[in-house]
C-alpha cells in the first residue's frame, strides 16, 4: 500500500496520505480510500499499524445502532509500531510496540482513581468521531472523515492515536496478534479478574463464547473457578469452549439452560454470571440462575433504549447483585501488559481463538465474524 507525505499550502501543514476503510453508508461495506491524516498533536502518538482486531462494536457504528458522523474510519483494536511522538508524549519512544485501547481524559474524579473505563469523558473521547476541540485527524480532500474512534481509528495503515490510548508491549511478542488485548479480549478478562474477582472453587457461567465469552473463560480458570459453565447456540464453540477450560457447555438451542444450570450447581445456582449477547432474555435467565449473593454482569452491548425485567419478590432474599462493565473495568497499560505475561506463561492462550485476513479482506473479516465461522477476526496491514 503506497504512503506519501505531502505539505498542504493551504493550511500549512504537514499531511500523511493512508489508506483506510470507511464507512461511508450504514449498513454497507466498508471502501478503501486514501485519505489525508493531519499533523500531529503534542499529546498524540503517531503508529503505523501492523494489525488490528475486528470487534461487533465497529459493527455496531458501522450500522449505526450506534451513531457516528459518516463518513468515519472505525477500528479500536490496533496494534503497531511508534513513528513519531508529541511534543508531551511521555509514555512510549519511537520503535516501541504498541497495542491501542479505549481513550480517556486522565484528569476526571474516575480517570484519576483508576477506573478510566468510567471517565466522564468517555463517550465523547471514544464514540465522538473527533478530539475533544472538535478536529478530525483524517480527510477525504476538503470533507472531514469521523476519525480519533477509541482514540486511534485503527482501520488505517497508520493513526494518529491520543497517548492515553497507547500501551507499550514487549518486542518480543508478535504484534499481529496482540490488537484484540485491546478491547474483546481485555473486556472478557477484566470483567472476571478486575470486577467479578471470583473466589477459587466458585462456579462461574458465561453466556455467548466469542471473543469476549471466550476471554472470560480462560480468566475464570486464572482465577481458580472449579466450575465453569459456557452457552452458546454454536456447538463449534462450545467444543473450543472446553479446551479453554470450561468444565461443562450448555447449548441454549437444543437444551433448556436453567434446568442444566441447576444440575451442574446441585441446585444451588451459579456464584457468578456473566452476559456477553446484550440480549435482555439472555440475562433474565443469567439472573433467575444465581446463587445466594451471587452476582451478574452485563458486558454485551444492546442498542440504547433496551429494556429487562428483573422478578423483585422472591428475589429479594437471594441478596443478588447487577452490574455493568465497561473495558473490563481495566486499566490497559498495566492490564494488558499482565494478559500478555500470562500468556507467556501459557495461562491465557488467546491466540487460539484468532484467525488472520488481509486488511483488502476486512469485509469478508465482518461477514465471517457475524457468520460465527470465526470467533476473533484480526485484519494484517
Amino acid at each position: 500500500m503506497r504512503v506519501t507525505t505531502r505539505v498542504d499550502l493551504k493550511v500549512g501543514k504537514r499531511i500523511m496520505q493512508v489508506t483506510a476503510a470507511v464507512s461511508s453508508v450504514a449498513n454497507s461495506p466498508f471502501e478503501f480510500r486514501e485519505l489525508d491524516l493531519d499533523e500531529l498533536r503534542s499529546n498524540e502518538v503517531l503508529v503505523r499499524l501492523v494489525a488490528t482486531g475486528v470487534c461487533h462494536t465497529d459493527a455496531l457504528l458501522r450500522d449505526q445502532v450506534y451513531p457516528i458522523a459518516l463518513p468515519a474510519v472505525l477500528g479500536h483494536e490496533g496494534a503497531g509500531v511508534v513513528e513519531r511522538i508529541g511534543s508531551e508524549v511521555t509514555a512510549v519512544a519511537v520503535g516501541d510496540h504498541v497495542v491501542l485501547s479505549a481513550n480517556s481524559c486522565g484528569v476526571c474524579a474516575q480517570c484519576i482513581s483508576g477506573e478510566p473505563s468510567y471517565c466522564e469523558d468517555s463517550f465523547g473521547r471514544n464514540f465522538g468521531g473527533t478530539r475533544p476541540d472538535g478536529s478530525t485527524s483524517l480527510h477525504d480532500g476538503d470533507t472531514p472523515v469521523s476519525s480519533m474512534f477509541f482514540g486511534q481509528s485503527s482501520f488505517s495503515t497508520f493513526a494518529n492515536v491520543a497517548e492515553r490510548s497507547v500501551v507499550k508491549v514487549d518486542r518480543d511478542v508478535d504484534l499481529s496478534i496482540l490488537g484484540p488485548l485491546g478491547c474483546g479480549i481485555q473486556t472478557g478478562a477484566g470483567a472476571v479478574l478486575n470486577e467479578l474477582r471470583p473466589e477459587p472453587g466458585s462456579s462461574f457461567v458465561v453466556f455467548g463464547t466469542g471473543a469476549v465469552g471466550s476471554s472470560a473463560t480462560m480468566a475464570a480458570v486464572v482465577a481458580g473457578c472449579t466450575t465453569i459453565i459456557a452457552v452458546d447456540i454454536v456447538d463449534s464453540r462450545l467444543e473450543l469452549a472446553l479446551t479453554l477450560g470450561a468444565t461443562h457447555v450448555i447449548n441454549s438451542r437444543t437444551e433448556d439452560v436453567s434446568t442444566r444450570l441447576q444440575e451442574v450447581t446441585g441446585n444451588k445456582g451459579v456464584n457468578y454470571a456473566l452476559d456477553t449477547t446484550g440480549i435482555p432474555s439472555v440475562l433474565k435467565t443469567a439472573a433467575e440462575n444465581l446463587a445466594i449473593s451471587g452476582t451478574v454482569a452485563l458486558v454485551g452491548a444492546a442498542k440504547p433504549g433496551t429494556e429487562v425485567n428483573f422478578e423483585i419478590g422472591l428475589s429479594l432474599m437471594k441478596g443478588w447483585n447487577f452490574k455493568t462493565i465497561i473495558e473490563g473495568s481495566s486499566v490497559p497499560r498495566t492490564f494488558i501488559p499482565a494478559l500478555v505475561r500470562l500468556w507467556k506463561q501459557g495461562k491465557f492462550p488467546f491466540d487460539k481463538l484468532i484467525e488472520k485476513y488481509p486488511f483488502a479482506e476486512i469485509n469478508r473479516a465482518f461477514d465471517e465474524s457475524e457468520r460465527g465461522i470465526t470467533i476473533k477476526p484480526v485484519v494484517i496491514f
